[in-house]
């Protein structure tokens, strides 16, 4: 069986303004005075909390208290505070038209991710939703994906991971799927080369064929 997974955070929303609250709001708690603007933390977003907060604060530092602090704010104000791109709807039901079963793979842990994509009427295009544990568990994309493709019974040979971090693409290599990276997320377009996706897409409405294109729908 083949299968389309899908990130979330800036692929099919921009979290921005959510994201960067809740980060500051953790920096804050953890003593920081001088905390970095917004256009500076977006870097954040993507990858896992506790990579992103090892940053930030070092490795020395308690991490898993940050990243409690984060939750605190992003459960009370944040999660919500994002926009679905445009041309997203259509984008899903072009996939949707290939026939193959659609999927969101998150480093977001599952219990907020399941929320958000009701909220901004995503669920009802997707088949379903692979994200982390509370605990930190599958935050990894490799092992995410790798989750998926168990739960699902996917072939990785025959399927594909959308999304637009260095962190989709390589964990779709180290399970065997192809990857294709966005540009209207929050990576360079260096970030995708270097990590050789297998193509790119600059917007929403060029993705589907090149998903045929990948995997040889129309052949």
């Amino acid at each position: 069986m083949s299968a389309i997974f899908l990130d979330l955070d800036g692929t099919l929303i921009d979290p921005k303004q959510g994201i960067t609250a809740s980060i500051c709001h953790a920096l804050r708690e953890m003593g920081l005075t001088d905390i970095p603007g917004v256009d500076d933390l977006t870097w954040c977003i993507g990858p896992p909390l506790w990579e992103s907060f090892g940053v930030l604060l070092g490795e020395r530092a308690d991490i898993n208290a940050a990243v409690g602090h984060y939750r605190d704010h992003y459960t009370d104000t944040g999660m919500y505070e994002a926009d679905v791109y445009d041309g997203i709807g259509e984008m899903l039901m072009a996939l949707r038209n290939t026939g193959l079963p659609l999927y969101i793979a998150t480093s977001k842990p599952h219990v907020y991710a399941n929320d958000i994509a009701a909220h901004f009427g995503i669920s009802h295009y997707v088949d379903g939703l692979f994200g982390s544990e509370l605990d930190g568990l599958n935050t990894d994309k490799t092992d995410l994906l790798a989750h998926a493709l168990a739960e699902t019974g996917a072939d990785p040979f025959r399927s594909v991971m959308i999304g637009d971090r260095r962190h989709d693409v390589l964990g779709a290599q180290n399970n065997d799927i192809a990857s294709l990276g966005v540009l209207w997320g929050y990576a360079e377009e260096s970030e995708l080369h270097m990590a050789e996706a297998d193509a790119l897409a600059c917007a929403p409405e060029e993705v589907a064929e090149i998903v045929s294109d990948l995997l040889g729908l129309d052949d």
